[in-house]
């Protein structure tokens, strides 16, 4: 077998084996990782503006996660903390209480998927407010598992086929500039007058900053409505922290940018960067509501997996030491300057925004509709230049960028560069 045979091998042997339902976005298989690097089966180099859809904050194979790893798998594996505990996740339980957001007394526990945590947060809202109704953003990802799609509010592709969906579930407009949020709170006021009771609602969960929605960043003035709406109505105010915490914002969460102006949720979710690629999110929140289910009520068998766990207590060091969330803003500063300085050359740019390095760009047509089909051409020009970006957006306009915030700087460079030349050739395409 030809070198040049081995992708297009594979990729018969994974439709014949694997069902369309997991779309997949690259023709191409990886064979190694380092850093911000990737290369595939047949020795293609790519930088990685992905990371396995935010999860890689540290870089593929961080040297202190891959000897952190190394070191619990040379001790034990699993025992199901439930069954048999161990240090380790009472220790990470301490750091994650210290340094999520607020002084006030926190608990965490651990799950192992971002979906996983959502529902659970949740279960813990309901077990503390003994009501059952939710609401959620359009808009918003909040999971695959039929309660957390059901959250999640946009129908195509995560909806389509699966309903009925959960009960007791109610979307309003994400507020993210003076006109969603004044729609937010019309759509608020006619829930409670149409719909349900404030006082059947347990908890409203919310992204501070949108992920496939298209990094839409909630507005200050509306993120203090949500808390004083949780507080008026003794709502449960949680925080989806899965692709927006762990440095992404320019701070280890983004509800530190809010908390430092006196807003606090009562519940926050994390995950995907936390373990730098192993399978752990968390929820953690104040002790009194995060001790409202029974016994038996929270866990999973591989709920907080003791190597996923010293993955994580790699990260938060790594973090601190590197300075990684400052570093992350810079970054990301340094990005949306290039893209608007592209603007005058690229008119299909409409937006370019985020919080941090969580930077998205959205392109439309001259009349103003969503240009999907720009979207994707700068994508495929990129990825066939070495390049792998992520699409997102309730139209599939927008690109997110989610490079590594350890990338070395010559590496940022190279990727800047290529993305200069898919959007000017996106721009030739399109004339």
């Amino acid at each position: 077998m030809n070198s040049q045979s081995k992708n297009e091998s594979l990729l018969v042997r994974q439709a014949a084996a694997t069902p369309r339902g997991v779309g997949v976005m690259a023709p191409f298989f990886v064979d190694r990782a380092e850093n911000a690097e990737l290369w595939d089966i047949q020795g293609q180099r790519y930088l990685d503006f992905a990371g396995g859809i935010a999860v890689l904050n540290t870089g593929h194979r961080h040297p202190q996660v891959v000897a952190a790893v190394q070191a619990q798998l040379a001790r034990f594996t699993h025992t199901c903390y439930q069954v048999i505990p161990y240090e380790s996740y009472v220790a990470l339980a301490e750091k994650l209480n210290t340094l999520t957001p607020g002084s006030h007394a926190k608990k965490t526990a651990f799950f192992s998927t971002g979906a996983e945590a959502v529902e659970n947060a949740i279960k813990i809202a309901r077990a503390a407010t003994g009501r059952s109704g939710v609401i959620a953003f359009g808009g918003a990802f909040h999971g695959r598992s039929l309660y957390a799609v059901g959250l999640t509010g946009k129908v195509a592709p995560y909806k389509t086929a699966f309903g009925p969906m959960p009960a007791e579930i109610f979307h309003v407009p994400f507020p993210s500039d003076e006109a969603s949020f004044k729609q937010a709170r019309e759509a608020v006021a006619r829930l409670f007058k149409y719909d349900i009771e404030p006082s059947r609602i347990a908890a409203l969960i919310f992204e501070p900053v949108q992920g496939e929605g298209g990094f839409h960043v909630m507005l200050e003035e509306a993120m203090q409505w949500v808390r004083t709406l949780c507080t008026e109505h003794g709502i449960v105010m949680v925080a989806d922290e899965v692709q927006s915490g762990f440095g992404r914002t320019g701070r280890l969460f983004a509800m530190a940018h809010h908390h430092e102006r006196g807003i606090t949720a009562d519940l926050l979710i994390s995950a995907k960067s936390m373990a730098a690629g192993l399978n752990l999110s968390a929820v953690t929140g104040h002790a009194k509501l995060m001790d409202a289910p029974a016994p038996g009520g929270l866990g999973g068998t591989y709920a907080g997996n003791p190597l996923a766990i010293a993955a994580a207590h790699a990260v938060i060091d790594i973090m601190q030491n590197e300075q990684l969330p400052t570093r992350g803003q810079l970054l990301g500063d340094q990005l949306q300057a290039h893209l608007r300085a592209l603007q005058p050359r690229v008119p299909a740019i409409a937006q370019v925004r985020g919080l941090g390095a969580m930077v998205a760009a959205e392109f439309r047509h001259p009349d103003g509709t969503p240009n999907a089909a720009f979207t994707k051409a700068v994508q495929a020009y990129a990825l066939s230049h070495g390049l792998i970006l992520l699409t997102c957006g309730m139209d599939a306009n927008v690109l997110r960028f989610l490079f590594p915030l350890t990338i070395a700087h010559a590496h940022f460079q190279e990727a800047l560069g290529i993305l200069e030349a898919a959007l000017l050739n996106a721009v030739t395409v399109a004339a």
